[in-house]
């Protein structure tokens, strides 16, 4: 008789999968230690619920608990496409989510960053859920602090390169914002998966959705590695990259988008570059349809604690 133990985010080790049933237990990350000792760990998982700077559908500060949830999926398994435990490699905890004062959302930019950095000073690699994609400039902000301005790759259906008006903080700007503040490295930042227009690229190279398919995901990883080459670099994935068809819950749909096949297979290919943090952002569960967005946007963290494992 097969022996389940439960609770492992709070009962287990911060290496080793667990083994419990995926219907119950506490909801960590693929059941990850629920902690904010960050002594001997290497990478910090922790969720950003914040979706007050969205255009168009709110709903984002859900994103989190919807991929927590959706990762229980992978609990105990051999991980695909590796075949091994990440975690008998990598020490990854569940740091619980930044607190944003929802009567303050002016501040909630400072917050975000403020809570950033001590996790980034510790020195673990710092993966975020979100959340809208305005929290990412805060995010860079902590990010470059510590490491300077990094190459970023980015993946969306939008550029985020749209003029937010003094003092202005949207989930369409972060990029504009970016480049003004020099926390990346225009020369070797790329987007993928574009399908919008915006007023203009603030100099990071684009390949468009069409482009996308027209090259096939050889095409887009060889631009990725030309573009990033062996820069320190920060990966974000803004879930509408991919087709409504694949991720309908989210709050600025755009039809023509990739696969979530071919948004994975990419991201395992580049796995290899010198990444010092990234997130998953605009997942709205509210749109949903049977976890198929959430579930998309937990695969895109399993795949990459998977390739920060194989590194080691």
């Amino acid at each position: 008789m097969t022996h389940y133990k439960t609770d492992h985010a709070f009962t287990g080790s911060l290496t080793g999968g667990a083994l419990e049933p995926t219907f119950s237990g506490a909801l960590s990350f693929m059941r990850r230690r629920f902690t904010r000792e960050l002594s001997d760990v290497d990478v910090a998982i922790w969720g950003v619920p914040f979706d007050c700077a969205t255009s168009n559908r709110p709903g984002a500060r859900f994103g989190p608990q919807a991929i927590r949830r959706a990762s229980a999926i992978f609990d105990g398994d051999p991980q695909y496409p590796s075949a091994r435990d990440p975690f008998e490699q990598l020490r990854v905890i569940d740091w619980g989510d930044c607190v944003i004062d929802h009567a303050r959302p002016q501040h909630a930019a400072q917050m975000i960053e403020a809570a950033a950095r001590p996790l980034l000073d510790a020195g673990v690699t710092l993966v975020t859920l979100g959340g809208d994609h305005a929290i990412t400039l805060p995010l860079l902000r902590a990010h470059r602090d510590k490491h300077g301005p990094l190459a970023l790759v980015q993946f969306d259906a939008h550029q985020d390169t749209w003029d937010p008006g003094p003092d202005g903080f949207s989930h369409g700007s972060f990029v504009r914002e970016a480049v003004r503040e020099g926390l990346i490295d225009i020369a070797h930042s790329i987007q993928i998966g574009i399908r919008t227009i915006a007023p203009e690229t603030c100099g990071v190279d684009m390949i468009d959705a069409y482009r996308c398919q027209e090259i096939g995901i050889n095409g887009m990883v060889d631009a990725i590695r030309q573009r990033v080459g062996s820069k320190p670099a920060y990966l974000t994935v803004d879930i509408d990259v991919l087709d409504p068809a694949f991720a309908p819950g989210t709050g600025t749909p755009v039809s023509g988008g990739l696969t979530s096949a071919q948004l994975l297979m990419a991201l395992n290919k580049i796995m290899d570059l010198d990444w010092r943090g990234m997130d998953v952002v605009e997942v709205a569960p509210a749109y949903d349809h049977a976890d198929i967005t959430a579930i998309a946007a937990a695969t895109v963290v399993q795949h990459v604690l998977q390739g920060l494992a194989q590194k080691r």
